[in-house]
């Protein structure tokens, strides 16, 4: 009995250690550069979400950590937007609808963070761009999952076509 018990233990772990892992395409964010999404967007049309970031800020690395790694945010952005990850601090050339952002040195930020946040930089700061016709959206400060879900709904599921976002946010429930 005790060696019968035994294969079958043994037989398990064999499986287990022999079974493939699967893993979703949605468990991790897959940031892109603006380089990658200048020639994603050509070739499908989305909302744009830009996690504006600097390597200092304590509240970035926290939305990074606790939003940005939630399964759900996880899921919803990488189905309905093209998420970019843009350092505001960084000295490389943007370009951005045919326009070169360059470094800043007054402001010690690239130029394409002060028109995304409308001159107004503040870190972290989430950034939408609706589509191809419209002015970024900059929404500063920390979000949690619950906070994020309705302006990713918003935007993602093209409310902001048919309604003002406080309409919108009258009737949302948070799911998350």
């Amino acid at each position: 009995m005790a060696k019968g018990i035994k294969l079958i233990l043994i037989l398990f772990l064999i499986s287990l250690s022999s079974a493939k892992v699967t893993v979703s395409k949605h468990d991790k964010l897959e940031w892109m550069n603006m380089d990658e999404l200048n020639v994603k967007k050509k070739s499908e049309s989305k909302p744009v979400l830009i996690d504006l970031y600097t390597n200092w800020c304590y509240w970035c690395k926290v939305m990074d950590k606790k939003t940005y790694n939630n399964s759900k945010v996880v899921s919803y952005i990488s189905e309905h937007f093209y998420p970019v990850k843009f350092d505001a601090e960084s000295k490389e050339v943007i370009k951005w609808k045919n326009i070169d952002y360059n470094y800043n040195e007054t402001y010690k930020v690239n130029d394409f963070t002060l028109y995304i946040t409308n001159g107004q930089p503040g870190f972290p700061t989430t950034v939408i761009v609706p589509d191809e016709k419209s002015d970024p959206i900059a929404i500063a400060g920390f979000l949690e999952p619950k906070e994020l879900e309705p302006i990713l709904k918003y935007f993602g599921e093209g409310a902001y076509k048919k309604q003002d976002y406080s309409t919108f946010k009258s009737t949302f429930k948070t799911t998350w």
